[in-house]
């Protein structure tokens, strides 16, 4: 059995056993008794204490914060890319406006992609960089005051987005219609490379040109904020607690509406709620090489 569907069962059966308990409202919850909290199910347990939580901060009871002309800047990101060109005295670097007319090639191998450089013209200009320029920079650096503006990708970085690409293709191509997920996907960066940072912008940017009909919203989760993306009002969202958010997308979720979620482990403590992905949402969890931030 998918485990959405499995999480959708138990949280509808966690639902009627409160209910014959006369556990109706969240502060119901909060006073219930320990056999009541008891006969649920963890993962119901974690969302509803979450919520408790969330319900008493005098932080997340207003509206969530919209990011003026956030959406904007992250769709319109500018194109540069750098190509390697060879010449009479050996090869040169030249960086070049725009999108590169010639992206990396990729091969299937067993269950992933690899690049495939057999398909490379040798004296043509190759490509080695490509770079997004977002006026207002991007989600994991809006709480500074200078927000990093440049998304650097190279040949692994496309690599992932091909990959998350073809999960999508196959999602929609599939009849399976709430119950069929993609492929929940970790990341693991480089040492020295950034490449959880530009993985995870670059994967945004990606999705937000994906078509908004098959899948309107993204979600993306860093440290203890969230950005939700709505494609179809083009605008963007932040919430600064995690029962908030689950709420929300559990309700988008209950209403047909698709999403992708970026999951940015950022620090130790910021695993992935065990209810994500909830039904019809895809899932990638980008996280820096060190095995402290991460089970």
């Amino acid at each position: 059995m998918d485990i959405a569907v499995w999480n959708e069962m138990v949280f509808d059966e966690d639902i009627r056993k409160l209910y014959e308990n006369g556990v109706h409202k969240l502060f119901e919850w909060s006073e219930a008794a320990a056999e009541v909290k008891a006969s649920v199910e963890r993962i119901t347990k974690q969302f509803l204490d979450a919520a408790v939580i969330e319900s008493m901060s005098p932080m997340t009871k207003s509206a969530p914060m919209k990011l003026e002309g956030c959406y904007e800047s992250v769709y319109n990101s500018r194109w540069s890319h750098v190509v390697e060109v060879p010449g009479g005295e050996g090869t040169g670097m030249e960086v070049r406006e725009g999108k590169p007319p010639q992206s990396w090639k990729y091969k299937a191998v067993g269950d992933t992609l690899e690049r495939n450089d057999d398909v490379e013209e040798p004296d043509a200009p190759r490509l080695r960089l490509t770079v997004l320029t977002s006026d207002k920079g991007w989600p994991y650096s809006w709480k500074e005051e200078d927000s990093i503006r440049d998304c650097y990708v190279n040949c692994e970085v496309e690599r992932v987005w091909k990959i998350v690409k073809r999960d999508l293709t196959e999602w929609f191509n599939t009849d399976g219609g709430d119950y069929f997920t993609t492929d929940r996907s970790v990341l693991i960066g480089t040492p020295g490379m950034g490449k959880s940072m530009n993985a995870g912008s670059y994967l945004l940017y990606q999705l937000l040109h994906y078509d908004a009909e098959q899948l309107p919203m993204v979600a993306y989760f860093i440290g203890n904020r969230t950005f939700l993306f709505d494609k179809i009002a083009k605008t963007v969202s932040v919430y600064m607690s995690e029962g908030s958010i689950l709420r929300i997308m559990d309700g988008l979720s209950r209403r047909g509406v698709k999403g992708y979620i970026i999951y940015d482990v950022a620090l130790k403590g910021h695993e992935p709620f065990t209810g994500l992905p909830c039904r019809g949402w895809g899932m990638i969890v980008v996280t820096p090489p060190n095995i402290n931030n991460y089970e």
